[in-house]
């Protein structure tokens, strides 16, 4: 995922995110994100992916947030199974 194309994503969305350096090699980044129409609604998180899917599951009320939690499971199985093969 690419910054620029996120944030522009967000901001049609009725979002705004910031970045800061982190100083992390692994997480260069710390992500704020909050609605724009209502500044109570923050979050903070160390991942592009994830602030993309916390602002999608916000706008639709977590409507796919039991399918997603059902693929990083599956995702985490099928690292322990290759791990386990070694």
């Amino acid at each position: 995922m690419k910054w620029t194309i996120i944030r522009s994503w967000a901001k049609e969305q009725g979002y705004k995110i910031t970045r800061e350096k982190s100083g992390d090699e692994d997480n260069p980044y710390i992500y704020t994100w909050s609605l724009i129409d209502d500044p109570e609604v923050v979050g903070v998180t160390n991942s592009l992916s994830k602030v993309a899917t916390i602002i999608y599951n916000h706008m639709t009320n977590n409507a796919h947030l039991a399918y997603q939690q059902k693929y990083r499971a599956s995702q985490i199985n099928k690292e322990i199974r290759y791990d386990a093969t070694l």
